[in-house]
């Protein structure tokens, strides 16, 4: 399966919801879902690592960076210990750096797209709180589905069998 989105719209219209962010596509996993975890953080990407680093399995982030340009909150390093611990995706309303070794990881991540230069450490944010990015509320708890035609969510994993 290459294209999960509209599949999902044709079957679950009014389940999903569709975030109208431009998103690109950085991880070596176009095609992903899983529960969400949310991070609400701004040009520190301190509560992103330390997500990142616990288990993960069947899990996506959500990090809600303020949409900021001026710093990268995934790079490598945090990408592969999303990698090693399990982690389907990463969506960040923000940027990423390392984007080509991002690329090589199995791990999907979306993000607004690519910057140089990393966050400085101050250990701030919120873990698991509810988010609004592009008008939409994002709660943990909630499934994120992503593939290359964008990023929605629904209340609850959908029956993906039912899907042609």
């Amino acid at each position: 399966m290459l294209d999960l989105l509209p599949d999902l719209f044709d079957q679950f219209p009014a389940e999903m919801t569709y975030l109208p962010l431009a998103f690109k596509s950085y991880g070596g996993k176009p095609l992903f879902w899983g529960e969400v975890v949310t991070v609400k953080c701004f040009e520190d990407n301190s509560k992103v690592k330390e997500i990142l680093s616990q288990p993960g399995k069947g899990k996506v982030l959500v990090v809600d960076g303020g949409g900021s340009n001026r710093r990268a909150l995934l790079g490598d390093l945090i990408a592969q210990s999303a990698v090693d611990n399990g982690w389907q995706g990463v969506v960040i309303n923000g940027y990423v750096r390392d984007a080509a070794k991002i690329a090589t990881f199995d791990l999907g991540v979306f993000a607004l797209g690519a910057m140089p230069i990393k966050t400085e450490k101050l250990n701030q944010g919120q873990i698991n709180v509810t988010v609004e990015i592009a008008n939409v509320l994002i709660k943990p708890g909630m499934t994120l589905y992503a593939d290359k035609n964008g990023v929605a969510l629904s209340g609850e994993l959908l029956d993906l069998t039912q899907i042609n």
